[in-house]
């Protein structure tokens, strides 16, 4: 095994890491992998010879990319879109995929990212690196170039801004079933009370069709809202057909059409209740993330 080799093994060791570090610096799967990628070619180009901490090493330079992208998407928009739907997390609801279940530890949720997404870049990175991956300031100040004690303040302010908002879910998975399975029949079955009854009084519902260019967030609060909106979804889906999937490690669906994906649904069942919907609706960006 030549040095390259060697190198590349190590790597390899640290990929899943660095993937779940870009996923939640970034929301995106296919830019999570380009940062991935990207750290493996500045690995590839420098001496680490020096390097006691190679994987800390490595989520500063992951962090570094991510920091980049970041605001090179936010220069790129000539007025803010607003938040958008992050991409879900899409897998087979009969089984759970050890990639996936590492991307997701720490119960990483949509609404987590969709609140991430709204942050100032240097805010998200010191939050995510500090608080999510347990990296010490020190480290993160230099990446954001900014002193020890000005980079705590950027977590602190992040952390202020994301207290309460992500929702923890029901942990028993069959359980959550039950109650998605019951909300769909409800719709199905065009009742409003039933419908009602599934939903926490004060359900979220968060929907991204991609008709914006830069994915625009729409939202709806309340029950009644929310069952009104399934009813609206019932009509317009009447010529889809439903299959269960995991959706960021939780009860969710994708709706296809003549075998093609078009929509995923994403729920958080606490207490019995749908206390949160997320639905993307892009068919580009489905596409890519379901498998036919």
């Amino acid at each position: 095994m030549d040095d390259n080799d060697w190198l590349a093994e190590r790597f390899e060791g640290h990929r899943t890491h660095l993937r779940a570090v870009a996923y939640r610096m970034l929301g995106s799967l296919t830019e999570a992998d380009d940062a991935v990628q990207e750290a493996w070619l500045r690995l590839s180009r420098t001496d680490t010879s020096d390097v006691e901490n190679l994987g800390g090493w490595l989520t500063t330079v992951v962090g570094r990319v991510c920091l980049d992208m970041l605001r090179s998407r936010r220069a790129r928009r000539e007025e803010p879109a607003g938040p958008h739907l992050p991409d879900p997390v899409v897998g087979r609801a009969d089984g759970f995929d050890p990639e996936h279940q590492a991307l997701l530890a720490n119960s990483v949720g949509l609404a987590l990212l969709v609140v991430l997404d709204t942050l100032d870049p240097a805010e998200r990175l010191a939050f995510v690196l500090h608080d999510m991956f347990g990296l010490p300031f020190d480290e993160i100040a230099s990446v954001v170039g900014r002193s020890s004690a000005a980079t705590r303040q950027l977590a602190s302010r992040a952390r202020r801004r994301v207290r309460g908002v992500s929702t923890t879910p029901d942990p028993d998975l069959s359980r959550q079933r039950v109650v998605v399975d019951a909300f769909f029949a409800a719709a199905h079955a065009g009742d409003f009370d039933r419908l009602v009854a599934v939903l926490d009084p004060d359900v979220v519902l968060r929907s991204d069709n991609g008709a914006v260019p830069g994915g625009a967030l729409r939202t709806v609060r309340g029950a009644e809202a929310v069952a009104g909106q399934a009813l609206l979804f019932r009509r317009a889906g009447q010529t889809a057909t439903g299959e269960p999937a995991l959706v960021n490690g939780a009860a969710g669906m994708v709706l296809r059409r003549a075998g093609k994906p078009q929509v995923v649904f994403g729920f958080t069942v606490v207490g019995g209740r749908i206390a949160e919907i997320d639905i993307l609706a892009d068919p580009e960006r489905v596409a890519a993330l379901v498998l036919e």
